[in-house]
């Protein structure tokens, strides 16, 4: 065994057995933390490409195997339903597994499966996908073309070259309210760029998972170039905030709710604004509010103009 796959069984051991501590002393918010954290690196490695990897494709899908275990005990944790969920006493059956991942040659103890390179989906490709349990879940704007090239999630666009007399504007995406933040797992945001008809106009761009969560709050503290000049962007268009989030049971990418900023809230300073439920309506016909409760998106706007 190399140094470098040594001290990375050490390391997803150490965590292993920290998540499990903490489930057993009912300390759930930081064994759901540990979890969570646990899969995703579990999950990037399962999806290395071969040759950067440390592991065998046979080892990387029990790998893969054992962080959706982490995430459905995880699910369960957050959940009011104890019937047919994973249990702890299931959860513990996998760290000999983890721990001796070279060597492991018997068949998988529970029937599930990887999660398939859920973290590279391109932005808005879920949207086609039946994850949801009506045919409402897959988007009113599912539709729009793909005139721009798909983007991994997290990878952000550099601002534009500045031009005399052109405005630029970066958004600064703080935090969005939510009642159930804590239990979201992997939340990003896609954010685009759309005229009335629901067209790109721009990139479309994801954020990097989100920093953490706190009571109501999911904080992101990201900034986001739009990719094109204020005063070219067409009449009636509107910015985008997807708010989404990964589902363990249905192992797909979900949106939970959006918001949007239309051209005449384009200010510098801070803006709040509201949340609107799912499916995203890019045309902006059918809006419903998330809540009545004064949960928002918290964004700051910076305009640059020579």
């Amino acid at each position: 065994m190399s140094e470098a796959a040594r001290s990375l069984l050490q390391r997803w051991g150490a965590s292993f057995r920290k998540g499990t501590d903490f489930d057993s002393w009912g300390q759930l918010v930081e064994a759901i933390d540990e979890y969570q954290i646990l899969a995703r690196h579990l999950q990037k490695e399962a999806q290395s490409q071969h040759n950067n990897s440390e592991f065998t494709e046979d080892q990387k899908k029990t790998i893969a195997k054992i962080a959706t275990c982490l995430e459905l005990r995880s699910a369960a944790l957050q959940s009011t339903q104890s019937q047919d969920e994973f249990k702890l006493e299931d959860l513990k059956k996998l760290e000999p597994i983890l721990k001796n991942i070279l060597t492991y040659n018997k068949e998988f103890p529970f029937d599930v499966q990887p999660v398939p390179l859920r973290k590279i989906l391109a932005p808005g490709e879920e949207e086609h996908l039946e994850f949801e349990e009506d045919d409402e879940e897959r988007g009113a704007g599912a539709g729009s073309p793909n005139s721009f090239p798909a983007r991994v999630p997290g990878t952000l666009l550099p601002r534009l070259p500045s031009e005399p007399g052109m405005t630029l504007l970066t958004i600064t995406i703080e935090k969005i309210g939510l009642k159930d933040a804590g239990q979201c797992i992997d939340p990003y945001i896609t954010v685009s760029v759309k005229d009335l008809n629901g067209i790109d106009l721009t990139p479309v761009q994801d954020t990097p998972v989100a920093l953490r969560k706190e009571d109501t709050y999911v904080h992101f503290n990201v900034d986001i170039e739009i990719q094109k000049h204020i005063e070219r962007l067409t009449k009636g268009a509107a910015i985008f905030f997807e708010f989404k989030h990964y589902k363990p049971k249905k192992r797909f990418t979900s949106t939970k709710c959006f918001a949007f900023m239309e051209m005449d809230e384009i200010k510098p300073g801070a803006i709040v604004i509201e949340l609107y439920k799912k499916p995203t309506d890019f045309k902006r016909k059918k809006l419903q509010l998330l809540t009545k409760k004064p949960l928002y998106l918290h964004l700051h706007q910076t305009l640059h103009k020579e």
